[in-house]
């Protein structure tokens, strides 16, 4: 399979630059959280932060992936990086918002073939179970993909969206 660059920002089209990636995290992934932000600037990306801007040991996941999932939602960014301890959190909140399809990734390929195939929108990692390099690598291999819109996937996505819609 010919894949993007990873290196490189995703471009949506000839003229037109990337809508920022959005990123959150709580006590628990604000290091990994601040070193993917220092990341994806660097590599070229806009970045918007939602928070946690210091660590705090009571902040509560939901209040920062929540904006995040629903900034994705909105499409007022392109794609999101949600982060707490574990990384299960950050996952389970993101995908109550209708519109996101958030997991938590620890490989390479679910990293890619979640966006290919399922249209994933949040990738989630655990703060203290991931190493910076591996979050690293599997950012920008999710940020890299693109969403292949093979009719057998749509379909299962509109099963999907209708399921949110019935709730």
């Amino acid at each position: 399979m010919n894949r993007p660059n990873p290196f490189k920002p995703v471009r949506q089209g000839a003229s037109k630059a990337p809508k920022p990636i959005g990123i959150a995290a709580d006590h628990g992934g604000y290091e990994l959280k601040e070193y993917l932000a220092g990341k994806l600037r660097e590599a070229g990306y806009e970045v918007v932060d939602f928070g946690d801007g210091r660590p705090k040991e009571d902040d509560d996941y939901p209040d920062f992936i929540v904006p995040l999932a629903r900034a994705v939602a909105a499409g007022t960014v392109d794609r999101g990086v949600g982060i707490c301890g574990s990384g299960v959190g950050a996952s389970v909140c993101a995908n109550k918002v209708a519109g996101v399809r958030a997991c938590l990734i620890h490989e390479n390929f679910s990293a890619h073939q979640g966006v290919e195939d399922d249209d994933l929108n949040l990738i989630c990692f655990g703060g203290l179970v991931v190493g910076h390099a591996l979050a690293w690598e599997l950012l920008q291999t999710f940020l890299a993909a693109e969403f292949t819109g093979a009719e057998r996937h749509r379909r299962r996505l509109a099963k999907v969206t209708d399921l949110e819609n019935k709730l």
